[in-house]
């Protein structure tokens, strides 16, 4: 009879182990941007601080991506543990099916809602010294890489109508992650990327050959219709003057499909430990809550949640 009964015991304690969750750990899915750019490594370093910041509760895994137009385009398939970043220009475009999107418009693109600001794009035009260009116009009958897929890339050739330079210049068929040994090579002259400074393919270049970061002069960043940025002399190797060039705002996103707790969660964590990824990587110390002006669509329940805590001040369209 004891030992009958003793049976029975474990086995209805079993039993409500096994009905209670194996973890409190909540799995995510970051998409970024191609491995060899900065928000590649800004994938990481986020997924590394949830783990550390959450006591390993949010396990977030980095997917490398073709751009931020790619990332949008995915909200339509994917679920509630889907986090991408884009500029919130894209996502506008999105939801009213306009330029890249026309044609291609979802009902998911509604559903997108913003979490937290990343450092914003900042434009680089890379040259080789041995190209002698130290300005726009010097860029004429050069071989220039732009990438494809990308906002980066956009860009880019959005710039090179701006300036004159459609049409007189020849852009090279070539991956933007092979950028660094082709012009290190000879094979082009210079590259064009998209991402916040330091920049790891910049920086890489600069220590392996000469090169000429472009600056772009007030009249230039005007017709760019973006925002002027200043990249202080010394960030990259014989850098010896400031680069004044354009930056575009990134902001982390998800959908209404993330239960709120999730998005409070992975919001609380990232601001609470950004000073610490700032202490080895600068360009999270240009990231404030200034830049939460840069949301012009809605933040997710969730997240403003957290932002209601912290004492943010959000602004009606954003709510």
């Amino acid at each position: 009879m004891l030992k009958s009964a003793l049976r029975l015991g474990l086995a209805a304690v079993a039993g409500f182990a096994l009905a209670l969750p194996a973890s409190a750990e909540t799995r995510i899915t970051y998409k970024s941007a191609k491995s060899s750019s900065s928000y590649y490594q800004m994938g990481v370093q986020i997924a590394e601080a949830m783990k550390a910041g959450s006591n390993g509760d949010i396990i977030v895994t980095v997917e490398e991506s073709q751009g931020s137009v790619q990332n949008v385009m995915e909200t339509r398939a994917r679920g509630g543990d889907y986090v991408f970043t884009t500029p919130p220009a894209l996502v506008g475009l999105a939801q009213g099916g306009k330029a890249m999107f026309e044609g291609k418009s979802s009902p998911k693109f509604d559903e997108i809602r913003a979490l937290f600001p990343i450092p914003s794009l900042t434009m680089h035009f890379v040259m080789s010294k041995e190209s002698g260009a130290t300005d726009f116009a010097g860029m004429e009958g050069k071989t220039i890489l732009l990438g494809k897929g990308s906002f980066g890339a956009r860009e880019g050739e959005k710039y090179l109508k701006l300036f004159g330079l459609e049409g007189k210049v020849e852009l090279a068929e070539v991956e933007l992650s092979n950028a660094v040994p082709a012009l290190k090579n000879g094979q082009i002259d210079g590259f064009v990327t998209a991402g916040s400074w330091p920049a790891p393919n910049v920086i890489e270049a600069a220590a392996s050959t000469d090169v000429t970061v472009l600056t772009l002069t007030d009249e230039q960043i005007a017709q760019s219709k973006r925002a002027k940025l200043v990249i202080p002399a010394g960030t990259y190797s014989g850098q010896d003057a400031d680069i004044t060039t354009t930056s575009l705002p990134v902001v982390a996103y998800t959908t209404t499909a993330m239960d709120d707790d999730t998005a409070y969660a992975l919001t609380k964590t990232f601001w609470e430990t950004k000073a610490k990824m700032g202490e080895t990587a600068r360009w999270w110390n240009g990231v404030d809550e200034g830049l939460m002006g840069t949301i012009t669509g809605k933040i997710h329940p969730g997240a403003q949640r957290y932002y209601e805590e912290a004492g943010f001040a959000l602004t009606d369209a954003q709510k």
